[in-house]
């Protein structure tokens, strides 16, 4: 049985390569031929969980756009048409809605691998800013699909973050209306938000994601310590040409990423079935009301992914800096890979001072997170915010400097097998 299975699976790879010869080599070249580090960690689950998240997405997003209706009188109830009269229509939106908040977890975890482990530094800039352009999108992505369920939040969320492009000298006014095609976030809001976010954006992360994993291919991965493992001895049990430290990406590590998979949708499974609103982080209370353009939320505040910018944009007194002070805090992190002057790429081989710096700019952005997503009204909480703020961005301003006077060690000739 086993031997019709194996002949009948090469009678198929033949017939495909008669027709498509560049399909096989181009896949040797990037999974079973391509060499990965041979000591990579946990922190190296999150790329691929990142990707099996934005298939979801697309999977999940497209039956729900059968049902869904981009119009301000009857998003909503077709929302709930979903939830209620579709066959497993709850299950789909949930796992739609849970999956945008684990795209964001595993895409911060990615970063601050990145950040940890110097993945920006040369040779692979070019990789790192594929990435950042990669959450830019992703946060565009985001925000307009959380919009259409047109819910009270959506509604009110919408029109202040639009609003704040008001804030611009000349052109602000018109920019907005622009946007949203109104006075007010209505019909024609909806229906071009639908558009991008269902044709255009996911069309733009597909190519990107591409782009980034062709750039990471070509430059290979980098891995816990740092090392280049294309400048290090030659010939392993594979192909003697290939690097010494270095293991065939399929099937070993793609079987080890079905490890992290299973972990990941047990965790996924448990908050679509037991708590899919995750206490109102990931589904807010007031979105389950329709809109109601004449009664405004208590507390109005965006998607906990979004809440570290938005409390910068909120302790900044003036709304036009705040505006500047919250888009510079995306824009800072493109310029990384030159603000790192550090000759050693991993912070296991650095100083106290690199991982001082990387532990603050974690409990920075947690902690402004946390003022985001509260009501703001605490005065206390407002001058924590610019400290943390300030903090933030003095992370990045100094870096050159830090990353100069930081003590390091020897970096090992060939990647080691443990922390």
């Amino acid at each position: 049985m086993a031997n019709i299975f194996t002949k009948a699976a090469n009678g198929v790879m033949d017939w495909v390569n008669e027709r498509a010869p560049a399909m096989m080599p181009a896949y040797r070249k990037h999974m079973t031929e391509y060499y990965a580090p041979k000591n990579f960690n946990v922190w190296y689950y999150f790329g691929s969980l990142a990707l099996l998240v934005l298939v979801n997405q697309i999977v999940t997003g497209i039956f729900l756009t059968m049902h869904f209706k981009p119009s301000a009188a009857e998003a909503f109830s077709s929302v709930e048409y979903i939830m209620r009269d579709v066959e497993w229509g709850w299950l789909i939106r949930y796992m739609h809605s849970t999956g945008a908040s684990m795209f964001f977890i595993v895409v911060y975890l990615h970063m601050f691998r990145g950040l940890m482990y110097g993945s920006y530094q040369k040779p692979r800039e070019l990789v790192w800013i594929l990435g950042m352009l990669i959450y830019l999108v992703l946060m565009a992505e985001a925000f307009m699909g959380y919009v259409l369920p047109w819910g009270q939040m959506s509604f009110w969320g919408a029109k202040v973050i639009i609003s704040l492009f008001g804030a611009i000298p000349v052109i602000g006014n018109g920019l907005t209306e622009w946007i949203m095609g109104d006075f007010l976030p209505g019909d024609a809001t909806l229906n071009r938000f639908f558009a991008l976010h269902v044709i255009a954006l996911p069309l733009v992360l597909l190519l990107l994601v591409v782009l980034h994993l062709g750039a990471l291919h070509e430059v290979g991965s980098n891995n816990p310590d740092g090392v280049e493992i294309k400048k290090g001895p030659k010939g392993n049990r594979w192909d003697p040409n290939k690097p010494a430290d270095g293991i065939p990406f399929h099937p070993y590590y793609t079987v080890k990423d079905l490890v992290g998979v299973g972990f990941f949708l047990i965790i996924c499974a448990f908050v679509i079935f037991f708590a899919p609103a995750f206490g109102g982080w990931f589904l807010e209370h007031d979105n389950f009301t329709e809109a109601n353009r004449l009664v405004t939320p208590e507390h109005i505040k965006p998607v906990w992914y979004y809440t570290p910018y938005y409390a910068m944009l909120r302790v900044v007194p003036d709304k036009l800096l705040g505006v500047i002070v919250m888009f510079a805090a995306i824009a800072i992190l493109f310029f990384v890979p030159w603000l790192d002057r550090s000759p050693v790429k991993s912070h296991r081989y650095r100083g106290w001072i690199t991982k001082v710096m990387l532990g603050i700019l974690a409990i920075c952005f947690l902690w402004l997170g946390k003022i985001g997503a509260g009501p703001g009204t605490d005065p206390v909480e407002t001058i924590i915010g610019r400290v943390l703020t300030f903090l933030y961005f003095a992370f990045f301003i100094t870096m050159p400097l830090w990353t100069k006077l930081d003590k390091t060690k020897p970096v090992p000739q060939r990647v080691t097998m443990h922390d």
